[in-house]
């Protein structure tokens, strides 16, 4: 979900040299590691292009799970938060105030509210986000990945979920009387036109709107008003595409929910928008779609998506590391899932030993014994393949990526 950054493109950064949700293109990283992960983050890969996005993701999907995250990983993520209340992706130096040098961006705010709003008792830290989240606003009422440029999908979507999530009305947040409510509308394609029921990540340089499955799966849970943690929603009134001149957010969540679960009808899987991936999966936009599509209510098609997960999703989140564990863990806990036996192993243990342990809540239960998956499945082919496939095309395009994903 992603937003959201895709876990997969994230740690495909590590394996090269860090996981949707693909990230904003400004500018291409190197492949090669540049930052040792510190104490209290989880994940040992090059936290610089995902660090926040990974720890809020891992802290989230632990709340759900009825743990208590360490105070060490909590700490590690405040400590990551500007003064005027901004995350940027990863801070090498967070003893250092932020400079002109330090690129805050929307989707790692927006995601660290969500976290410590999970966590609790970091309420001047939430504040001060949204305050800052607020004052980045488009004339549209939507968000763009870094403060300046046109808003997206994406951005609009995770950062309407850290709205959420700090107990303020979206719908309230206005900038030139516009709130985010009134920007998806424009991103959603017409039903009677190809890709009908998507969501664009933005218009492109023509001003067309070209389906995008990551914006699809955000944009739903946007326009539900919901974040990353969502759980299962009431189904919708109309399987179809609902044509509207003007959708409603309801009809905008209704329509993308139709586009996710046509996508994943044949398969239970999203496809790979990477050159050369003909057919070939796509791990974590998949996760994220299970979320939005039992958001939507639409718990037929989210099932069949997550048993594709617990079948073949084992080695990806094995390379990718905590940010694709959590997206596996939200996705289970969209659909009342136990995580602590997904095909045969423990997301719940796996996540935990990324990083420094929680503890679980009082009353809480969650556990299950690991057992090792087999190596000879068809993800762990899909991966090394779209390894190699990232490896030909360079990693610039695996970031920039998010913008042009299909599904």
């Amino acid at each position: 979900m992603n937003v959201r950054r895709s876990a997969a493109a994230l740690a495909a950064v590590g394996v090269l040299a860090a996981a949707a949700p693909a990230t904003a293109a400004d500018p291409s990283p190197s492949p090669s590691p540049k930052t040792t992960a510190p104490a209290g983050l989880y994940g040992k890969a090059d936290p610089t292009y995902d660090g926040v996005w990974r720890q809020s993701l891992t802290l989230i999907a632990q709340r759900t799970l009825g743990y208590r995250p360490a105070a060490a990983a909590v700490d590690w993520l405040t400590g990551q938060q500007c003064a005027d209340g901004a995350f940027a992706a990863f801070r090498a130096a967070p003893g250092k105030p932020c400079d002109d040098t330090v690129k805050a961006d929307t989707n790692s705010t927006a995601a660290a509210v969500q976290a410590l709003a999970a966590t609790g008792g970091h309420g001047g830290a939430v504040e001060k986000a949204v305050n800052w989240l607020k004052s980045v606003q488009q004339a549209d009422g939507g968000w763009s990945y870094y403060a300046a440029g046109p808003s997206d999908t994406n951005s609009t979507s995770v950062v309407i979920g850290a709205l959420a999530a700090a107990g303020t009305d979206p719908a309230d947040v206005r900038k030139s009387g516009k709130s985010p409510y009134d920007a998806l509308p424009a991103w959603s394609i017409p039903c009677d036109q190809e890709g009908g029921g998507a969501l664009a990540y933005q218009p492109d340089k023509k001003g067309e709107l070209v389906a995008n499955a990551d914006a699809t799966a955000a944009g739903l849970l946007g326009a539900l008003g919901k974040g990353l943690a969502a759980g299962a929603g009431k189904a919708p009134a109309d399987d179809a595409c609902v044509k509207a001149g003007h959708p409603t957010r309801e009809q905008v969540a209704g329509n993308a929910g139709a586009y996710l679960a046509a996508a994943v009808a044949k398969t239970g899987h999203l496809r790979s928008a990477l050159p050369g991936a003909t057919d070939q999966p796509d791990f974590g936009n998949t996760a994220d779609a299970v979320v939005a599509l039992a958001a939507n209510g639409r718990t037929g098609p989210a099932r069949k998506a997550y048993a594709w997960l617990e079948k073949n999703a084992g080695p990806w989140a094995r390379q990718s590391g905590p940010a694709a564990y959590a997206q596996l863990i939200l996705a289970a806990h969209a659909l009342g899932k136990q995580p602590g036996d997904f095909g045969g192993t423990s997301l719940v243990s796996a996540l935990n030993a990324q990083g420094p342990a929680p503890r679980m809540d009082s009353g809480a239960h969650e556990s299950a014994p690991d057992a090792a998956e087999g190596e000879d499945s068809k993800a762990g082919v899909w991966w090394i393949v779209g390894i190699g496939l990232v490896a030909g095309i360079g990693i610039g395009f695996l970031l920039s990526g998010r913008k042009k994903r299909q599904p």
